[in-house]
């Protein structure tokens, strides 16, 4: 049995084995080193929640703090990723992918594209995201769906600490620039994880629960609120399967589209905001590609249309809660009736 440790602990040690394989990995970000190389570095911060902590006393200078200018260190993390380094920049909130996004989606993203196919660019975008931390709205927010809009980028949403590992390996060993999100209210929780080195394949959702009376199709910290959810409705009869889509671009549709030929009933769960998110492209795709096999209509379960709140009563009302998907499963099986 593997032993247990926390999904911030297992992006710790994901770092750290890549850094002793392979020399080219480089790490880039504010307060990533925290004072280290200085009296006491062994108490170092490793960023804004000490993720990368005791890294610098193991590799000095191949972790490089920088000023508060994400554009200048974005951009110069992309500009060695096509020198033939392995960046991993880390953005401390993706609320601030703002600063750098024309790095991110105007030159990482085409390089490959426009060069023909001949330039890689293999560095990898790590930032925390998510509400839940009292951080408020410009700390808080799911921006996912904004990479996954863009082609050429891979994201990744992990949510469990041996896929938070295995996952973050692989993209910092692919040649493609991936945007690694990492869920700050999971930070602490911990799971098996083998102390060896692993990849986990992008493109392979994981189906967390199986059930044959709905398919509940979700990621990140949606996926724990989910199992929650169907705990519930297991005790009422229903049956629900949970699927953990794990890597959003590039996005496993034939596991999801599997799940809703077998139960003939979706919700699609996602903490973004509700327009144009991650839950209305996967029913938007199997509403095309398996309407034939629905018996029910086909829920979303989302925050509503407003900034994150910072007020902890009304932050707790925003984010999906497990009694929210549970009735957005009661909905679909009573054909939709409210």
């Amino acid at each position: 049995m593997a032993r247990k440790i926390s999904l911030k602990q297992a992006v710790n040690e994901a770092i750290d084995q890549e850094m002793a394989r392979d020399p080219s990995v480089i790490m880039l970000g504010e307060d990533i080193v925290g004072g280290a190389g200085a009296e006491g570095e062994m108490d170092a911060w490793g960023g804004v929640l000490g993720v990368t902590k005791g890294l610098y006393a193991k590799y000095g200078d191949r972790l490089l703090d920088t000023p508060l200018s994400e554009s200048a260190y974005v951009g110069a993390a992309i500009g060695a990723a096509s020198c033939g380094m392995r960046p991993i920049a880390e953005l401390m909130f993706i609320d601030f992918m703002g600063v750098c996004f024309d790095q991110i989606f105007n030159q990482a993203a085409k390089f490959k594209y426009m060069f023909g196919g001949k330039a890689e660019t293999p560095v990898v975008i790590r930032a925390m995201v998510g509400a839940g931390f009292r951080a408020a709205a410009q700390h808080s927010q799911m921006l996912t769906p904004v990479f996954t809009h863009i082609p050429g980028l891979k994201v990744v949403c992990p949510s469990t600490p041996y896929d938070t590992k295995g996952l973050l390996i692989q993209s910092i060993r692919d040649n493609d620039p991936v945007i690694f999100c990492e869920h700050k209210n999971l930070y602490a929780l911990e799971g098996e994880v083998p102390e060896a080195s692993y990849a986990i394949p992008f493109g392979e959702a994981n189906v967390v629960r199986e059930g044959e009376h709905v398919s509940i199709v979700t990621y990140g910290l949606m996926v724990h609120r989910s199992l929650e959810a169907a705990a519930a409705l297991a005790k009422e009869g229903v049956e629900a399967e949970v699927i953990d889509l794990r890597t959003l671009s590039p996005l496993d549709m034939d596991t999801v589209l599997e799940s809703v030929e077998r139960t003939g009933r979706l919700v699609c769960v996602d903490e973004a905001s509700p327009r144009c998110n991650i839950a209305t492209d996967i029913a938007a795709q199997v509403a095309m590609q398996a309407f034939g096999a629905l018996k029910g209509p086909i829920e979303l379960v989302s925050p509503p249309h407003v900034p994150v709140p910072f007020s902890p009563t009304l932050e707790d009302l925003y984010i999906p809660s497990a009694a929210q998907i549970a009735d957005a499963v009661r909905r679909t099986l009573k054909g939709g009736k409210r």
